[in-house]
């Protein structure tokens, strides 16, 4: 349970932000980083047992509902909680200078945090209800974060944009989860995986399936869903650091992982992640080319890098999946630093427009060494940990399979992810010097460009000794996610070979769209204007979606109490019709001379009131009559033995004549508000509305879908409740909760009538002493 004492510890650190901002303003972000660093220290010990000791922990939490706080660490579970709490202590150190001076910087702390615990959980959490849970919370926390400046209405804009895409993703893999638990019997992950499952030829899979890939898809921004992901740099730049490398876009992306073993091995499976992924990733690298906003080119490529994930988990050999963890790993390292290194440009310039920046290596030169160390590893140039996993994806194109005929669009990706990281990572700093800057470039402090350095030379650390460094932690995650004994070797240099060739081929290419940079940037507004981007489609369908909303509230929120009753009554009637034609039509067994005189005699008097109740021109007439309707009903309960309904019955209809006699005492004539046809109308859906609810009663008399419940009602009355009117034991014993709630609603309701008696009243007084 050792995870979730991490998580409940970042919980509480995020509980305790806004405190730690007020007392210490300067020092917020590096103590609070003390919290997730703890945790990464410690699952670091963890690496060398975990791939025979998985961590593991449950607390009961609604064992009904089979929902526990049930956490499994295993090496795939370990390496993204690694990512996690490392780059997230570094991304909390670097936010407390890059936002020094924010009032409120404590509310971002706050959301920060919580979305770390949510991603923890996610990657954790071995109890699907749990892992639905946190993943609800993160896209819960990443709307915060995106929307942190929320006085931007574009701002508020991307981040509802981004809650709504997620949100979708999130519904469909809620039923998913559920399918999932119906087809495999248990709600626990870890039994699941370790039981070799496959539900491949369950009834269910088509659908889980399909509801998987939308909620992962939607998560890890895949096309048609990819639109989101660029929108999302409205947030400040650590947000989007942190969004990129380690958490929430991988979320999806590990969850395709972590349910493989039972979901992949299927033609279905492979075409969707490879067809889907190989289109998200082009659709990122080319529109990349043609940014100029260095967080809008970093989104791309992380896009691109999404797609090429959920490609190599399509194939899912053991080749592709260790590929897949080699690029997950060096990716977060490299997009991480090149963020948080362009977070400084900004922070330090004013500007992150690549037109605008040149030659800032004489003015920010450890900015510029860190950026350079990230665009190496992220251009695949040895080395760099981005090499080895690079040569990993080429070596599959030469595996018996579908993947000679991907090959080429990878290729091509790669030369244009060599290209955007030469202009993310040398274009600014080298070159003739600009001084078209809103600021005088200077370099930044230590606090912001430790933590990108630290990554960088990782980056450079993991390229030159694999074997030593992540080549065990990797290989577990690999056997972990396939449930087979995977052995990878991982080395920077494999010799002269076809890889190899194709790595040079891929340089000589991306030297060649790097020097045509100016190019693309020209075109941009020009293929911008003519294209039909998703994020168009988007705007349309949610104006769309408001639109009938709106016109749905004119209709159904009129302000007129009449329509309002005819839309419940109709509604109602059309279920009760629906109902009674389900289960068979009207009761065959229904006997008139069954009833006796004194019942004959109350519908006499109900009936006879009706007409005065209808017709009648004064209030005073139609209320009486009112009254007498529901006495008659009163005889009907004594009639049939239900004393206690008619004592109820007498009371209900006693206030009620006397309230509306209270409320209606002023209004007009009831003629001057309605027309004849209006009255002719009311009488007529009465009538229909009255009659369905007369049949539903005489077919619930022969219809029993469960066990009635009257009998021990009667029982439980006084043996239980000590009572012997059963109506006052079930308002007040059994169903109090009811009750409460609507005292409290008629409570509430005659406060607010009260303190606009009150107002008009004092009103009134004031116009009068004038």
């Amino acid at each position: 349970m050792e995870i979730f004492w991490i998580i409940l510890g970042i919980l509480l650190g995020a509980l305790s932000a806004t405190t730690v901002h007020r007392v210490s303003a300067m020092y917020s972000g590096r103590l609070l980083a003390c919290i997730p660093a703890t945790g990464f220290m410690w699952l670091l010990t963890r690496v060398p047992d975990i791939h025979d000791h998985p961590l593991q922990g449950s607390i009961s939490w609604f064992p009904q509902l089979g929902a526990d706080l049930s956490f499994h660490v295993d090496a795939l579970g370990l390496l993204m909680a690694l990512l996690i709490t490392g780059i997230g202590a570094i991304i909390l150190a670097y936010s407390g200078d890059y936002l020094k001076g924010d009032s409120q910087q404590g509310r971002f702390f706050v959301f920060l945090m919580v979305f770390m615990a949510s991603m923890l959980g996610v990657v954790t959490a071995d109890n699907l209800i749990l892992l639905f849970v946190f993943w609800e919370l993160t896209s819960v926390s990443s709307y915060l974060l995106i929307g942190y400046y929320h006085e931007s209405a574009e701002s508020r804009w991307k981040a509802l944009q981004a809650l709504l895409v997620t949100g979708l993703g999130g519904a469909a893999m809620m039923g998913g989860l559920i399918l999932l638990n119906r087809a495999s019997g248990t709600w626990t992950i870890s039994e699941m995986l370790n039981s070799g499952l496959s539900i491949a030829e369950h009834a269910y899979y088509p659908a889980i399936v399909t509801l998987f890939i939308i909620g992962a898809f939607t998560k890890s921004a895949q096309f048609p869903f990819h639109f989101w992901l660029p929108n999302a740099m409205a947030a400040p730049t650590p947000v989007s650091a942190y969004l990129h490398s380690a958490t929430m876009v991988k979320a999806g992306v590990f969850l395709l992982l972590r349910f493989t073993p039972v979901l992949g091995g299927t033609s279905a499976w492979m075409i969707t992640l490879t067809g889907f992924g190989s289109i998200t990733m082009l659709i990122g690298a080319v529109n990349g080319l043609r940014q100029t906003d260095l967080k809008k080119i970093l989104a791309y490529t992380t896009l691109s890098v999404l797609g090429m994930l959920v490609l190599l988990i399509g194939l899912g050999t053991p080749t592709a999946i260790a590929s897949a963890m080699l690029l997950l790993t060096g990716h977060a390292l490299y997009k991480a630093t090149l963020f948080l290194t362009s977070g400084i440009i900004d922070h330090e310039t004013g500007t992150r427009d690549l037109q605008r920046l040149r030659g800032l290596r004489r003015a920010m030169p450890i900015t510029a060494a860190i950026a350079g160390l990230a665009a190496l590893s992220k251009a695949g140039l040895p080395p760099f940990f981005g090499f080895i996993g690079k040569e990993s994806i080429y070596s599959i194109g030469f595996a018996p399979g579908a993947m000679v005929a991907i090959l080429p669009m990878i290729m091509l990706a790669n030369m244009i992810m060599f290209a955007l990281a030469l202009s993310t990572g040398f274009h600014p700093f080298h070159g003739a010097v600009t001084s078209d800057t809103p600021k005088s470039p200077h370099e930044a402090g230590p606090a912001m460009y430790l933590g990108p350095l630290i990554l960088s030379v990782l980056g450079l650390v993991f390229g030159l000794l694999p074997g030593i460094t992540v080549e065990s932690l990797i290989g577990s995650a690999v056997t972990s996610i396939l449930s087979t004994e995977t052995d990878i070797h991982l080395s920077v240099w494999h010799g002269f070979n076809v890889p190899l060739l194709l790595s040079i081929a891929t340089i000589a290419g991306g030297v060649v769209l790097y020097r045509m940079r100016v190019c693309f940037w020209s075109k941009a507004d020009e293929s911008d204007r003519r294209r039909l981007s998703f994020d168009r489609i988007y705007t349309f369908i949610f104006n769309g979606f408001v639109a009938v909303a709106k016109c749905q509230t004119r209709i159904l929120q009129s302000g007129y109490l009449r329509n309002y009753f005819i839309i419940i009554l109709s509604v109602t009637g059309a279920m009760i019709a629906f109902n009674l034609i389900a289960l068979g039509g009207l009761p065959r067994t229904f006997n008139i001379r069954d009833a006796k005189i004194l019942d004959w005699a109350a519908c006499i008097i109900i009936m006879a009131s009706l007409y005065p109740a209808i017709f009648g021109r004064s209030r005073m007439t139609v209320l009486i009559a009112l009254g007498a309707v529901g006495f008659g009903v009163t005889m009907i309960f004594i009639l049939h033995g239900a004393p206690d309904l008619a004592i109820t019955q007498i009371v209900v209809e006693t206030l009620t004549v006397v309230l509306f006699m209270l409320a209606i005492y002023r209004l007009p004539n009831f003629r001057s508000h309605s027309t004849r046809n209006m009255r002719f109308f009311d009488s007529v859906f009465s009538g229909i509305a009255g009659l369905l609810v007369t049949l539903c009663v005489l077919k619930a008399q022969h219809v029993k879908l469960a066990p009635s419940v009257s009998n021990q009602y009667s029982e439980w009355s006084y043996s239980l409740a000590h009572g012997k009117n059963i109506v006052n034991v079930i308002l007040v014993d059994f169903r109090a909760l009811d009750t409460m709630g609507e005292i409290s609603v008629l409570a509430i309701s005659s406060i607010g009538i009260m303190t606009l008696v009150l107002t008009r009243t004092r009103k009134r007084r004031m116009e009068k002493q004038e």
